[in-house]
């Protein structure tokens, strides 16, 4: 533990000390010259490992991830609004998995403002709307405060990313000290009077269905989601969730399908919809006569707890108040046979399945080809599934490096499509740094396919050759195996499902990060 007695520090040193203080441990950073006493502070700080990120989306993703996995903020260092601009997809994205997470922005010293540098921007007014949590250090007395706080707000009451600017000037005057040690703020508890009301609910329902997100998705969450299942009541999760544990012995819940025809097919009869942990759900996008809200008409929506609250514990409560009892443990490992002959989304997800090793993370950016290895992988050795909340794509590569810089110890599986994975591929020299435990696998089809199937959905006509070249990868083709070993991770092709199964298992064997280009049909 830092003395938090000792004077005299830099505001950047005042700022840096109070996160190690709180439990910070790790900050992903692109600096720039605004942020050269924050590098320096964090040169003395050996409770925090920093990491050189080549692109601010990588850093936002990376915090992303180790946040997921640890369950407390990483701090990342972002050079003025530019960079906080260039890491706000993946600040979104966080935001849309109430990650914790705080971002420190350097800015120019105060009385530089007034002039409008080429630099200068509306920092606030730029980052407040993905930040739950937004202030100025403009005092150096403040920072190690401010810091405290920030760490602080992170937590809630909904958690996500928070944004503290430190001007140059009051990085590096002295003065500073640590903040005051704060608490970290609790998940709201089950309120007793929404338990009953659901309680009641149930009881007088035909299809009750409960959506579920949060720590209900953790195994102690999932065995009281198993114990509604027993007493008849559906339990789906969002379509896309922060982090659920799976595999083998663990309750495996329904998914909200994407398309919002598909999902309004499946809760076709249902009278009532229980949320825990979320909100009740809405399409992704709108499409010409298709619903926004997916909650079928004839049902009653009843939220029992937001992302604020303890969904596990919200769980329990109304099994209890159900008398809904324990359930039987979830189904064996079932392991595929090896899969042969053409490569394809589900040979492929036969193979994760096969390799996948115990304890691992996936960091799932599969887009359109990622949906069989999750469906394939529900009787796999148990692992934890991370997805993509906030629909911004480029985020998988990150998220993995992210987890991996948390848990060098377990392995870290990226699923990527091939045009999400060059939104942000400077990860992979991260990666290679640091000697991160991740296997990348991506599914390289030349071409944004989503976008293939949304354009004819929302019917926007037959594509001609702009829009071909506008959704297609194909002129000129990628070359993955050379884009990765340039930034230091070998690299294979795979064509054939025979070569991607023996691929995987040789990553997985090895120590490092790994990419596998897996040629997939695209379409």
């Amino acid at each position: 533990m830092a003395d938090t007695d000792k004077t005299g520090q830099t505001g950047a040193e005042a700022l840096v000390s109070t996160l190690a203080d709180h439990g910070v441990t790790a900050c992903f950073a692109n600096p720039g010259t605004s942020e050269m006493h924050l590098v320096t502070a964090l040169d003395h700080e050996p409770r925090i490992h920093s990491v050189l990120c080549l692109f601010e989306g990588v850093a936002t993703g990376a915090a992303d991830g180790h946040a997921r996995v640890t369950g407390s903020p990483a701090m990342t260092l972002l050079h003025l609004g530019a960079g906080f601009l260039n890491g706000g997809a993946n600040i979104h994205n966080a935001k849309r998995a109430w990650t914790p997470m705080i971002n420190v922005i350097g800015d120019h010293a105060v009385p530089h403002l007034r002039y409008d540098a080429p630099l200068t921007s509306n920092i606030l007014g730029l980052a407040g709307p993905n930040s739950v949590w937004i202030k100025s250090a403009d005092k150096v007395a403040d920072a190690g405060n401010l810091a405290a706080e920030a760490w602080e707000a992170s937590f809630g009451p909904v958690p996500g990313p928070v944004s503290l600017l430190l001007p140059a000037d009051t990085a590096w005057t002295t003065g500073g000290k640590p903040g005051a040690r704060r608490a970290r703020p609790a998940l709201r508890a089950p309120d007793p009077d929404r338990i009953a009301a659901a309680a009641k609910a149930v009881r007088s329902a035909m299809k009750p269905v409960i959506l579920i997100n949060g720590t209900a998705l953790t195994p102690a969450g999932l065995a009281q989601a198993a114990r509604l299942k027993a007493a008849g009541i559906r339990v789906l999760t969002d379509t896309f969730f922060p982090r659920m544990a799976r595999g083998a012995g663990l309750f495996a819940p329904d998914r909200m399908q994407y398309f919002a025809e598909g999902a309004m097919a499946d809760l076709d009869g249902t009278d009532l919809m229980l949320v825990a942990g979320t909100q009740v759900p809405v399409a992704f996008f709108a499409y010409p006569g298709k619903p926004s809200v997916l909650v079928p008409e004839g049902c009653t929506p009843l939220v029992i707890g937001g992302p604020d609250t303890d969904s596990a514990a919200i769980l329990a409560a109304l099994a209890d108040a159900l008398g809904a009892k324990e359930t039987a443990p979830a189904a064996v490992v079932d392991m595929p046979a090896a899969p042969t002959g053409a490569l394809n989304a589900a040979t492929i997800g036969a193979s994760i399945t096969r390799h996948l090793p115990e304890g691992s993370f996936v960091s799932d950016d599969g887009v359109s080809n990622g949906l069989p290895s999750f469906l394939m992988t529900g009787r796999a050795r148990p692992h934890d599934w991370m997805m993509l909340t906030g629909g911004a794509i480029g985020q998988g590569l990150p998220l993995a490096l992210g987890a991996a810089i948390a848990a060098p110890d377990r392995k870290v599986l990226c699923i990527s499509g091939d045009g999400a994975a060059m939104y942000t591929n400077q990860a992979l020299w991260s990666m290679a740094r640091e000697g991160a435990n991740v296997v990348n696998v991506i599914f390289v089809n030349h071409s944004y396919r989503i976008l293939n199937i949304e354009l004819a959905r929302t019917g926007a006509g037959n594509p001609g050759r702009v829009a071909e070249d506008l959704l297609g990868l194909g002129r000129p083709e990628i070359d993955w195996v050379k884009l990765s070993e340039a930034q230091g991770v070998p690299a294979v092709n795979a064509t054939t499902a025979e070569e991607f199964d023996a691929a995987l298992a040789r990553a997985f064997a090895a120590p490092g990060p790994h990419l596998i280009a897996a040629h997939v049909p695209a379409r």
